[in-house]
């Protein structure tokens, strides 16, 4: 079983472009998804995951389960950056390990996005209330994050813009995409929300696919430089997020029973941000390295949980 998923996962076409992104920079190609394209891109998928969430909250009841659901995603995300933050400390300066240990807190909408198609894969449905959660994770590590290194930051007090992190953390744009398409399933009626239904679902697999072939030049480009840095970033990358994910797998079992949901927590749980924490950082910690935390989360923790993590994730909760 664990090896017919894995090779399962391994021949996922999004996980094959992917890879070819990764290829075309080795190979020197011109390959490259214009700038524009791939921002539509991304909006759509944070569009369509979060529209299709909503939909799905509308046909569940708000339970006591749904409620612990919902602390215990933020719970996650709380305590991840606060013991990423101190193991991070004894190798880096405290900017660099404030960003990473938010971006690890964080959680990452397009591997959230590969995760419930691989779940559809399995013939299993997301709950909408798991979107839900995805959107309240992202936040509060980004403010943990700021908060660590304001307290360990013993020489620059004036470095961290305290109110513009918190400010962008609630209004980002991929926060508050997903968070409003999620509000507007839930409201639309079902008969007018039809219409757009092959928006939302038939187009889904493929423009995920070309996101990802993006997400792999993008990653390929930076590889080179990233592994200069020496070998800590690069064993934290794999396997914090790793550990994380199994953590949480077993643990979720005390939380929910259901088997999508335990998967989507561990998958949280494992991920790590490059859009959300990254934009915050750069703006109210410009100290802290963009070529460290970056390449980190998109370039080794992206591809290891989708390939290796996943399964394993989906192994764990299935017999645990």
């Amino acid at each position: 079983m664990n090896f017919h998923l894995l090779i399962e996962n391994l021949t996922n076409p999004a996980l094959l472009f992917f890879v070819l992104g990764i290829i075309a920079v080795y190979l020197k190609s011109d390959l490259v998804i214009p700038h524009n394209s791939s921002k539509f891109i991304s909006l759509y998928l944070l569009f369509a995951i979060g529209f299709k969430g909503g939909q799905e909250l509308s046909h569940e009841n708000f339970t006591t389960e749904v409620a612990w659901s919902m602390l215990f995603g933020i719970g996650i995300s709380l305590i991840i950056p606060l013991y990423s933050f101190f193991i991070l400390k004894n190798k880096l300066n405290v900017f660099d390990a404030g960003a990473i240990a938010a971006a690890y807190g964080s959680v990452s909408a397009v591997t959230f996005v590969t995760a419930v198609s691989y779940l559809e894969s399995q013939q299993i449905l997301l709950h909408g209330h798991m979107v839900a959660i995805m959107a309240l994770m992202e936040s509060p590590a980004i403010i943990i994050g700021l908060f660590l290194i304001s307290i360990f930051n013993k020489e620059d007090k004036g470095s961290i813009k305290k109110l513009s992190v918190i400010k962008h953390s609630f209004t980002n744009g991929s926060v508050l995409l997903i968070l409003g398409s999620l509000v507007i399933g839930y409201v639309a009626n079902a008969k007018q929300a039809e219409g757009i239904k092959p928006f939302t679902n038939d187009l889904f697999k493929g423009f995920l696919a070309i996101f990802l072939l993006d997400m792999g030049i993008t990653s390929g480009r930076k590889l080179k430089s990233f592994f200069a840095l020496g070998w800590f970033p690069v064993v934290f990358a794999i396997a914090i997020p790793l550990i994380n994910g199994c953590v949480i797998a077993f643990l979720s079992q005390y939380i929910t029973n259901d088997i999508s949901n335990r998967f989507m927590f561990a998958i949280l749980a494992a991920s790590a941000s490059y859009i959300a924490v990254p934009a915050a950082m750069k703006v109210s910690v410009p100290k802290a390295n963009p070529g460290l935390f970056l390449p980190m989360a998109l370039a080794v923790t992206f591809p290891v949980n989708i390939t290796i993590g996943m399964p394993l994730y989906f192994l764990i909760v299935q017999y645990i």
